[in-house]
């Protein structure tokens, strides 16, 4: 048998991150005691003790020091999308740090991926407690510890990892982790977890399980595959290789993986020179604003809409290319930020269902309590629950929710090397567990809607012109409108960095706030006061 390698002695401030612990601790990291603790642990002051007290703003951003470090990427990496280069260290709450000592309040938030704020106290108590050294898997040296610690732990600070293949040989803390966490907020309906490492992947994963679901229930699930199945598969042909489509929406925004990228149709930069499956997208409704205007005009847009998806999954079947799933995003975010009405995803549903369609529902962007609702699609209501449900971002973990009767028939046939990540799936648990203490989701229901209330009233008085087209109403702080021009939007964009603010795009000119759960009335004062002076200049 191997003896484990001991790592060298840790200096500075590995040694600092060792946790201690007293005898008859648990040593999984799937809960327990420790978890515990860190549940008394908050804040007095707001959610963080020493958050800034506003943006500071001395330099051009991206500044002199955040130009050269990008230059340095460059060596290596394609740099033209930085924004600027970040200093995570001096990062806190919902205010970022750049390498030039530039401080902003972030309301993009890693494209909608921070939920509890930068450099949270609760995550770095994590990242020091056992349970994470345990899923960070490192061995140190006899010396730092007791005989009785040594005996018990063979693992603490994560100066170096050894990442497990989840499929094939998961650690035996994996199931006590994932129920704790990730599955203590599984979606009505969809009991099941499948954990991966990206969106994209999610989707893909989703998507994959759907065609298999689809062609086990033509076949009959008890029957076995056949031999022309088995052979016409490895030269990509039918019937093994069968033409099946999935249906997406014009606008939608799904990934950047080859399959995913077929459901896409946000931007044709995303697009350009990648072959792509021959599936079916119809016209996502686009409705207009305000809302209580055009009421009757975007239920007729909702119809059409609604008919072109049962006419297009009927067509579909005629010719042999079956619509086996349909993804949707409760908000189409990259497209636009594009709603649609509760009635219309319900109706959706129910297509879904008469025509045996799988209906994916992609919260990769949604999720996480940003719409004032855990899953954004709770609001629907629906009947019947969606077949899927993805996952990403806010979770800082990823991955697909579904019903059990949805696996494959056979192992290995939805799987990959790493299957997710133990580190994450612990952050995911912890954010959880703080979002739930904190009452965040509620928190981010009433500061969006006092948020929208005041944009609205700028809407209709002092910015007219530059707040066009306000959506998000009773949607949390997911909310967006369009500028005249994209030109105009790509200026407010930058105006509002260059004076501490950094804010997201979206669409052909929509400008669209991302900002972290813990977003609170002192940074909708920072926002809107930054808005004025920006848009009477603009």
């Amino acid at each position: 048998m191997l003896s484990p390698t001991i790592l060298p002695r840790p200096a500075g401030s590995c040694l600092r991150a060792v946790v201690s612990r007293s005898k008859g601790s648990p040593s999984s990291w799937g809960g327990g005691a420790r978890r515990r603790s860190l549940a008394t642990t908050s804040s007095s002051n707001g959610f963080f003790p020493d958050k800034p007290k506003g943006p500071t703003v001395s330099t051009a951003i991206p500044g002199p020091n955040s130009k050269e470090a990008s230059q340095a990427i460059a060596q290596f990496q394609d740099p033209r999308t930085h924004v600027f280069v970040t200093d995570y260290a001096k990062s806190k709450g919902n205010y970022i740090a750049d390498v030039d000592g530039n401080i902003l309040l972030d309301v993009f938030a890693q494209i909608a991926s921070i939920p509890i704020g930068y450099n949270n106290p609760r995550l770095l108590e994590l990242a020091k407690s056992d349970e994470f050294a345990i899923a960070a898997s490192v061995v140190v040296p006899h010396e730092y510890f007791s005989s009785f610690l040594v005996q018990e732990l063979t693992v603490s600070i994560p100066c170096s990892m050894n990442r497990p293949a989840l499929g094939s040989f998961p650690p035996k803390e994996w199931a006590q982790a994932i129920n704790s966490g990730l599955l203590s907020v599984a979606p009505s309906g969809t009991p099941h977890l499948f954990t991966q490492m990206c969106g994209s992947c999610a989707n893909e994963g989703a998507l994959k399980a759907a065609f298999m679901a689809y062609r086990a229930r033509q076949r009959g699930e008890e029957q076995a595959f056949s031999a022309e199945e088995m052979s016409s598969c490895m030269k990509n042909e039918a019937p093994g290789a069968p033409q099946l489509t999935a249906m997406s929406f014009t606008t939608a925004f799904h990934g950047r993986l080859l399959g995913s990228l077929s459901l896409t149709r946000s931007k044709a930069i995303h697009k350009l020179d990648i072959p792509a499956f021959d599936w079916p997208a119809v016209p996502f409704p686009l409705l207009k604003y305000p809302l209580s205007e055009y009421a009757s005009e975007n239920a007729e847009t909702e119809a059409r809409a609604l008919a072109q998806v049962e006419a297009t999954i009927v067509e579909q079947k005629k010719i042999g290319r079956d619509v086996a799933a349909l993804i949707v995003e409760p908000i189409q975010a990259e497209g636009g930020d594009n709603h649609a009405s509760p009635g219309f995803f319900n109706a959706l549903r129910t297509l879904t269902k008469e025509h045996g369609v799988y209906m994916i529902v992609d919260e990769v962007q949604t999720g996480v309590g940003a719409t004032g609702s855990f899953w954004a699609h709770e609001k629907w209501n629906l009947d019947t629950p969606p077949d899927f449900v993805t996952f990403s971002k806010k979770m800082q973990a990823a991955g697909f929710y579904h019903r059990a009767e949805l696996r494959a028939s056979l192992p290995y046939r939805n799987y990959n090397t790493w299957m997710g990540d133990p580190v994450r799936a612990l952050q995911a648990r912890e954010m959880i567990s703080y979002i739930q203490e904190h009452d965040l989701v509620s928190h981010t229901e009433s500061i969006g809607n006092a948020l929208y209330s005041s944009l609205l009233s700028r809407a209709k008085s002092s910015h007219s012109q530059h707040i066009q087209n306000l959506r998000g109403e009773n949607a949390g702080t997911f909310i967006a409108w369009d500028l005249e021009t994209a030109a105009k939007r790509d200026k407010l964009v930058v105006e509002m960095r260059q004076r501490g603010v950094n804010m997201g795009a979206c669409g052909d000119r929509a400008v669209r706030l991302r900002p972290m759960l813990i977003f609170g009335q002192p940074q909708m004062d920072v926002l809107l006061g930054t808005l004025d002076e920006v848009l009477k200049e603009l």
